[in-house]
């Protein structure tokens, strides 16, 4: 088989395409024939991030979609010739990728493979971030990254649950046109003196610099949710000061401790999405062997949606 790994941090360009023998697969574990593969920001910071103490050769992780080739012991949910989407953190960039049987979820007839990897793992990413926030109908919602495979779920879910005025932040007023076609009321960039009025709710999902400006949106008594992978420095005064919340959110605790309503999620989505009240964005579909391309698209901000690879 073959699969993408790094034997170096750097760039996309650190990225290598090669030969492998196909994994073996466990108790509680699949073994899925991929057919699509998510990019994400985590993944393109992962490769960065010389100090952080990750193991080389470099191995990504994140969401597929394909056919069930092998079961584990211990596997009762699935069988082979199963279509199932599916988070793995044992090398997603890969023909072959063994998935755990827990996170898995199968295709429903009528959804393909590309449909499956951009709508089940942001979307779940989405309404986690939205039910954690709880905002009501009549309040403001920001989102940053709003462009990117979580953020322009998010917001067209913000509009779909009811929230009367959606704000969409982002790297470039060239995504403007983008997010308001999908629900958005305004567009801000990042660059920009201002965000707008203050806001009630912000999901998070960038980090960095960011955060800060973030919690300056923030009304007074207003809460955000952060799900970025990429830190930053939250100023408690201004917490303080504005009697505002920030709630941490990761998808690995949320499934497990909110297992009832993540699964709930996984039918809304679906639903949403075969109806075709919730759309999800596909921006590129570029083969696994060109990996380096899928990151430099998502390190340079111009995607519209997600990124998705094909082997």
């Amino acid at each position: 088989m073959r699969r993408v790994r790094y034997y170096q941090h750097g760039g996309p360009e650190v990225l290598r395409y090669e030969e492998a023998e196909a994994p073996e697969v466990g108790s509680g574990e699949l073994l899925v024939r991929t057919e699509a593969i998510g990019v994400s920001l985590p993944c393109v910071r992962k490769v960065r991030e010389a100090g952080s103490g990750t193991p080389l050769p470099g191995v990504l992780g994140g969401e597929v979609a394909g056919e069930v080739v092998a079961l584990g012991s211990d596997v009762t949910e699935f069988k082979v010739g199963d279509r199932v989407t599916s988070l793995t953190f044992t090398g997603s960039y890969t023909e072959l990728a063994v998935v755990p049987a827990f996170m898995a979820s199968h295709i429903p007839d009528g959804a393909d493979a590309v449909q499956a990897v951009a709508l089940v793992r942001s979307g779940h990413v989405a309404l986690a971030a939205l039910s954690t926030a709880r905002p009501a109908a009549a309040e403001s919602v920001l989102i940053t990254g709003a462009a990117s495979g979580v953020g322009h779920l998010a917001v067209q879910l913000a509009k779909i649950q009811g929230v009367e005025r959606v704000v969409a932040a982002v790297s470039s007023p060239a995504k403007a046109e983008f997010l308001r076609a999908l629900g958005a009321d305004e567009v801000v960039t990042y660059a920009s003196d201002t965000w707008g009025d203050p806001v009630d709710v912000v999901l998070e999902g960038v980090g960095g610099d960011l955060l800060p400006r973030a919690v300056a949106a923030l009304a007074p008594g207003g809460r955000m949710v952060f799900f970025g992978s990429g830190g930053g420095t939250v100023p408690a005064f201004d917490l303080l000061a504005g009697a505002k919340t920030i709630t941490g959110l990761t998808m690995a605790r949320f499934s497990t401790s909110r297992r009832a309503l993540h699964d709930l999620h996984g039918e809304q989505l679906w639903e949403l999405a075969l109806s075709g009240r919730l759309q999800p964005a596909v921006h590129a579909e570029i083969p696994l062997a060109e990996a380096a391309r899928a990151h430099e698209i998502i390190e340079a901000r111009t995607n519209l949606g997600k990124v998705v690879l094909r082997p």
